[in-house]
């Protein structure tokens, strides 16, 4: 049996023991079926965070009620969130109510991208109208569209590590090297002695080393 299987069954059994038509057996129900309807579980999930329903069935977070109770992770949760919220805050009331949101949304994938792209500031109201329509009625595959905004909105590049925490891996790799050569039969002692003194040259360059 899958995860995603193993997942279901765990949620299917929770809610036998949760009393229906509660908004707690709503969101286990939501959270069975996210696939199909995520925006329907990410508006649930706002609630329960927001209002802190999570304390109200014995949990003492929000990520621990999601992971436990709903076997969602805690980056999955946030994502679910984090998105449904873009598309609230940029569709009026009215126009969500036509397109029978949360019921049916845009891919989960594609509105990721999107709100991970204003998070980042580089995504404005105005540049949303302009693609709105490509998502809400897409005319590509929601591969395409992901492909598309990831290239349009790009990540920028991780910051480098600290020079500090860049010159002890060099240090722990001298020695690693200087340790296998002393290991090997073919190696000559002469080599392994100049590697394991330039290892010692590392490691002591590694502990003088601060970030400014």
């Amino acid at each position: 049996m899958s995860a995603a299987s193993v997942a279901e069954v765990e949620i299917s059994k929770k809610a036998l023991s949760v009393p229906p038509g509660t908004f707690r057996h709503t969101v286990l129900v939501a959270a069975k079926k996210f696939k199909s309807t995520w925006a329907e579980l990410g508006k649930l999930l706002v609630q329960v965070r927001d209002e802190a329903k999570y304390e109200e069935w014995g949990h003492a977070t929000f990520e621990a009620y999601c992971l436990k109770e709903l076997h969602i992770k805690k980056q999955t949760a946030l994502k679910l969130t984090r998105s449904f919220s873009f598309l609230a805050k940029h569709e009026a009331p009215e126009e969500l109510q036509q397109q029978e949101f949360p019921e049916k949304a845009p891919a989960f994938e594609v509105v990721e991208v999107l709100a991970d792209a204003e998070e980042r500031g580089q995504l404005s109201p105005t540049e949303y109208k302009s693609l709105r329509d490509s998502i809400w009625s897409p005319e590509k595959s929601p591969t395409e569209l992901k492909k598309e905004f990831t290239e349009r909105f790009p990540r920028p590049p991780p910051e480098p590590p600290p020079e500090s925490l860049q010159v002890r891996k060099l240090a722990q790799l001298a020695r690693k090297l200087a340790s296998e050569l002393a290991g090997s039969r073919r190696v000559p002692n002469a080599v392994a002695e100049r590697a394991a003194a330039l290892a010692d040259d590392v490691e002591e360059l590694a502990s003088s080393v601060t970030d400014a």
